[in-house]
């Protein structure tokens, strides 16, 4: 970090910064699950007072749920304008066309065995574990928000476990600040090569945990797994990773869990969320994901 201040409140040289916004983000930041959900009529024109909703709740907490009546019927073309249109009102054109998506750049999120899908969880009925979307990508190509679209649930389970990365950041922080400097160097992580019958199907990809946007946000890639993943040979980085499973692991009342149903969504700037196992009926849980590479405009409109 520069040792010139600046009003930055993730530049670990400015602490007052960071206390005015340490304050202002305990006393904003919600709760209560409630506190995250927006009733909207029409996803694809949201009227100014349900934009104002979402946009205040992604500034107070990185994330917000939709809900709103729209019944998929099974149709895909549908449902997937809906994503597009939904996102583009705040600003997210830049999709990621990452190797599972659809022709599209959407991705159909269900249980799939074909050669493309098959051996990745998110399209098995199996629980995914504490992440950030996108953190094998490339630096160039960083996921900065994930629109999440429930077409139909699962009949049990499927529940995501929600976290604002900047209350990660926080609480970590405030433990000892030089784990954020551990968790900034740009090797802290790095996911190894995807190689499959000989051909590498993505490069080992090496980055920092959290770093700061040309724009000045807080930005995180984390995976919580513990295989094809390698951590720089460091104590104090070995000290901070493990200072970070625990903040994921205890309960906080930041902490949240929602389960989509039909017609639900979560709109964030990529924060940190589980998924756990489920069983489906006798229509399968879908839903479709768009990732983008820019984060959410939160101005006013």
């Amino acid at each position: 970090m520069s040792a010139v201040q600046t009003d930055n409140p993730f530049d670990l040289d400015s602490d007052a910064a960071y206390q005015r916004w340490r304050e202002e983000k305990l006393r904003r930041h919600p709760e209560r699950i409630d506190d995250l959900i927006v009733e909207i009529r029409d996803l694809r024109k949201l009227s100014k007072a349900e934009h104002s909703a979402v946009v205040d709740r992604i500034r107070r907490c990185n994330m917000a749920i939709y809900t709103s009546r729209h019944d998929s019927k099974g149709n895909e073309n549908e449902d997937k304008a809906l994503v597009r249109a939904l996102g583009r009102q705040f600003g997210l054109e830049r999709l990621d066309h990452n190797m599972g998506a659809d022709e599209d750049a959407i991705t159909s999120l269900t249980v799939q065995d074909d050669a493309l899908h098959r051996g990745y969880i998110p399209y098995t009925n199996r629980a995914i574990a504490w992440h950030t979307d996108g953190y094998y990508n490339s630096p160039e190509r960083q996921i900065h928000a994930l629109l999440l679209h429930c077409a139909s649930p699962a009949r049990e389970g499927g529940e995501n476990r929600l976290l604002d990365h900047e209350m990660v950041y926080l609480q970590l922080r405030d433990r000892n600040p030089a784990w954020i400097t551990a968790l900034m160097h740009p090797e802290a992580m790095t996911i190894p090569a995807n190689i499959v019958e000989g051909k590498t199907l993505r490069p080992a990809v090496a980055g920092p945990v959290f770093s700061v946007t040309p724009d000045g946000r807080l930005h995180m890639r984390y995976t919580d797994r513990n295989r094809s993943i390698q951590w720089r040979n460091d104590p104090l980085t070995f000290e901070a990773v493990a200072a970070l499973k625990a903040t994921l692991r205890s309960g906080s009342p930041w902490h949240f869990a929602a389960t989509l149903q039909a017609g639900q969504g979560l709109i964030s700037n990529n924060v940190l969320h589980t998924r756990s196992g489920f069983t489906d009926g006798d229509v399968p849980r879908l839903l479709y994901r768009a990732r983008y590479y820019n984060g959410i405009a939160v101005h006013s409109g």
